[in-house]
């Protein structure tokens, strides 16, 4: 693994991750969410859709920073967007986005990064981590994995915050959560537009017919984080930013 990605992963990166909860706070103003086994079926979920749809779009986007020649950011941009129903969460992607490729522009400095920048000022969170991942020396699936943690780690660590759980427990549930983890990632670059493709003579799969190519993306829903988002967007008063 890259060292890399522990400081792209790390929370402590300036990059604004903390101001989110990933829907936790919502869940937990509604009573959805109020201790460890419900934080549990919360993170596991989270995982299993918002978290696959952004580990596949993150593979995406650091795959497509390899291709050589003319790259089309604002088309997988737009797949992100066709992937993200509520307009609060997009909102929230983007804002997290924008940050993460400020920050990665000066950490990481790469053409491929100013290149995004003039072409997305404000790409949605995963391609902003997808690209971050290639100036770093990250591979796809370690692109995908840091995107896989992200879903679930900041909403866990807010839950902590709100509810006063025990560090350590929630930490556990974490750890028991790995081999999803590891699971999603590596689906995320075993695609069927990946598999169709010669990785080893074209760094990336999709260049050729990029459209074609990310339609075939993952795209799982979850309507229950759609609604809270929507709501907490709405809310008097709030400690998260979503």
């Amino acid at each position: 693994m890259n060292a890399s990605l522990l400081l792209l992963t790390d929370s402590r990166l300036p990059a604004g991750g903390h101001a989110h909860s990933g829907g936790v706070e919502r869940a937990v103003a509604s009573g959805a969410v109020h201790d460890a086994p419900s934080l549990a079926a919360f993170l596991r979920g989270r995982l299993h859709t918002a978290g696959a749809v952004t580990a596949a779009l993150s593979a995406a986007a650091r795959s497509h920073a390899a291709a050589p020649g003319a790259r089309r950011w604002a088309e997988l941009d737009a797949e992100v967007d066709a992937r993200t129903a509520a307009p609060a969460q997009r909102d929230a992607s983007r804002t997290q986005g924008r940050l993460l490729l400020r920050v990665a522009r000066r950490v990481w400095p790469a053409p491929v990064l100013e290149e995004l920048a003039r072409a997305v000022p404000s790409a949605h969170h995963p391609i902003a981590l997808g690209v971050a991942a290639f100036a770093a020396g990250a591979s796809a699936e370690e692109a995908a994995l840091a995107a896989a943690y992200h879903a679930i780690t900041g909403p866990a660590t807010a839950a902590v915050r709100l509810l006063g759980l025990d560090p350590v427990a929630v930490h556990a549930l974490l750890a028991g959560l790995t081999p999803d983890m590891t699971a999603v990632a590596s689906r995320a670059c075993h695609s069927p537009a990946w598999e169709a493709a010669d990785s080893a003579a074209d760094p990336d799969p999709w260049l050729d017919d990029p459209a074609a190519g990310w339609e075939s993306l993952p795209a799982p829903s979850a309507p229950a984080l759609d609604l809270i988002a929507e709501q907490h967007a709405q809310a008097e008063v709030r400690l998260f930013v979503s």
